[in-house]
This record gives C-alpha cells, structure tokens and sequence, in this order.
C-alpha cells in the first residue's frame, strides 16, 4: 500500500480541519502532470464516511458522482434521498441538500456551480433543476411518463439529455421548463455528449444499437447506427447478456472514442467516428458490478451512474472492481479478437461501484458505501 497516509474526514469537520490541498499532497508531481507519468501511482488519499449513528438504517449508498468544470467540486447523489457536496481541494464536506420527497439520482452540475439538475426517484418522473446555496428548486422538468435513466449536460452551454424508460429521448434548454426536441426509439438508456456538443450519442441495449445524432436536428433521426453485437463479432459467447449491463457512455476528450460501460464481463471501446470495435476491455472474474444497469430491475440492488471512465487525455480507461480500480492502456497491444486485459490493478480494500476522473485534475473519486479519492503518490 503507498506511503501517502488516508485522510479520514471527520464526520463533523470544521472549515478549519486540516485540508487536502491536491499540490502539496502530489509534492514534486503537479496536479495536472501528464497522465502517464502517475497513472500507476493513484493511491486513495481521502476518505469520507457518513455519519449514520443518529439513525436508525443502514450506511446509504452513493449512486452517482460528478465534477464541476472546474474540477474545485465534487458532488454525489446518495441512496438515503440526499445529495452531498465536497471540495476537492480542501478536501472536506461542505454541504448536504435533502431531496426527500422526490428522492435523487443523476444528480449534475450546470456550468453554474451553484446550481444542479438531477432525475426523481418517486412522487414523479420529473428532473428537477435547484439551486445548491439555499436548496430552492429554480425550475421543474416535465414529460417523461416513466424514470429517467440519463441525464448529459452539454458541454457548452445548459442544454441537457435526458433518457427515460418511456422510450423517449428528449432534449431541453435549461431556461425553460418545455422540451425542445423528443425523439422516440427503442430502450434509449444512456446518452453522452461529444466534446464539440454537436453530436450526441444514445445507447440502446434491448436492441443492441448506438445511435448518433446531430444536435441541430436530432428529430430528423440518427445521422450513424453502431450495432454493437455485430461489431462484436466472436468477441464472447454472451455478447447480448454483456451489452444488456451497459451501464455508462462517455466520449473521449478528443472525440475519437465511445466508451460503453457495461456491469458485466467488461467494457466495450467503439471508434466515435464509424461506430467500429476498438477494443473490448475485459474484466478478471468476479469483478461484475453488484449494481444494476439503467433499466434493469432486481431486488435489492442500486442503480449506479456508472463504474467506468476515461482519464482527461483519453488513453486509460479506469473502471471499478470489488477491491480498487482497473486500468486499461488503450494504446496498447490486445489480444485475440480485440480483448484487452487491465495493464494495471490498483489495489484497495473497498469494492469500487462507481467511478469518475477530475476533468482538472489528476484525481479519481470512487465510491460503494463511501467517497474515496485518489491521487498520485509521488514517493512511489
């Protein structure tokens, strides 16, 4: 285990506990050094356990987690119907918004920090759009007649996705509470925004399909159609069973990459340009995800926004595990029929259900139970 000490934070913590300031914790490694020089140094640095002993129930889950665009923020939507803040580089727990009456899920910033968007888990299937200083809903999202799987904000402006178990697709402009645009297709299930936000992409697993879309006339249809099973050629003997769990969509920073999570027995890599199989990036046995893909319904498990990510240069894929994190080298050699294995396993205690990377930083939060985040020790 690394020779960086865990900070614990503390259950009560003041604004004057000691702090994890990101460029003193990395020391002679800045916070934004070339991915590949620290890659194999992530170590979990910073622990955050929920304080649960005034209640009667068990420890809540984190369900998802999300960066602000500046990277100072992080922010999770947690199964006990509250949503908490975190600041990065202080490293503590500033804030906790309750969303009892409607539940949370797919809780995201907007360009403004102050203010989130996240999916309802009951009452209705509304997407709600409040302002994290005074928890104070701005605005209510209506239409969707079923719940909401996805929700992508757009990566220049407020405009945002949303994926729902009532086959649609629709497409809003955070300024006003009316959809712009909905587009009806079978099982959409994630949605992801390409770098340019020009184009976004939709996941559909009962049919196996990844649909392209302009977003100037996203009505119009998709402009590509990726079959996934068929690019998946003889890949695995359950490909249908694998692509079923997919569970997270992401493009790459540059744009050249898709990046299909999936619960399952690992993770698909598709050229963003033609839709084509890149790699598929394997998982070991017994690291299947204990959360459900969006959509699936099994008693007694979460949903999870997803335990895969890209590292803000787009070579590594990270993914989650049930003791630490995964790491895929995508400019390396695969094997038979495109199968990638982990170039690397970053080893902890605690199962990794749900992951994301800083978008400035190079830091990585995971969390099941707890948040954990992990930076580079620089005397490894």
């Amino acid at each position: 285990m690394a020779s960086t000490p865990m900070d614990i934070d503390e259950t009560n913590s003041s604004s004057g506990a000691p702090a994890l300031n990101i460029t003193r914790t990395l020391g002679s490694v800045p916070a934004t050094s070339k991915v590949s020089s620290v890659i194999s140094n992530y170590r979990p640095t910073k622990h955050f356990p929920r304080d649960v002993a005034k209640v009667a129930r068990l420890v809540p889950s984190v369900l998802s987690i999300d960066f602000d665009d500046l990277g100072e923020l992080c922010m999770t939507s947690e199964s006990d119907e509250t949503i908490q803040i975190f600041n990065v580089k202080e490293g503590q727990h500033v804030k906790t918004l309750l969303s009892k009456k409607y539940g949370v899920k797919l809780a995201k910033f907007t360009h403004a920090s102050s203010s989130i968007i996240y999916a309802s888990t009951k009452q209705n299937d509304a997407i709600r759009y409040l302002a994290t200083h005074d928890n104070s809903f701005i605005r209510y999202f209506e239409g969707h007649e079923k719940s909401v799987t996805a929700l992508a904000v757009h990566p220049g402006n407020d405009n945002f996705i949303s994926c729902s178990l009532d086959g649609t697709v629709r497409l809003w402009n955070i300024g006003t509470k009316q959809w712009t645009a909905k587009i009806v297709i079978p099982s959409p299930r994630l949605a992801a925004w390409d770098p340019s936000g020009m184009v976004f992409a939709v996941a559909c697993p009962k049919t196996s399909h990844v649909l392209f879309f302009d977003h100037r006339n996203a009505q119009k249809g998709p402009i590509s159609v990726c079959d996934v099973l068929k690019e998946c050629g003889a890949l695995m003997p359950r490909q249908q069973f694998a692509f079923s769990g997919g569970n997270s969509l992401q493009f790459s920073n540059d744009g050249k990459h898709l990046l299909l999570g999936s619960r399952y027995q690992g993770h698909f890599l598709l050229n963003a340009l033609d839709g084509s199989m890149k790699l598929y990036l394997k998982t070991p046995p017994g690291s299947m995800s204990g959360r459900t893909a969006p959509g699936e319904n099994e008693a007694g498990k979460l949903e999870s926004s997803g335990d895969c990510c890209f590292t803000p240069d787009g070579r590594y894929v990270i993914g989650g595990s049930n003791n630490g994190l995964l790491v895929w080298d995508t400019l390396a050699t695969p094997g038979t029929n495109k199968t990638l294995e982990p170039t690397l396993v970053l080893e902890d205690k605690r199962a990794a259900e749900v992951v994301a990377h800083n978008p400035r930083f190079n830091m990585i939060a995971t969390a099941d139970e707890e948040l954990l985040f992990w930076l580079p020790d620089s005397n490894l």
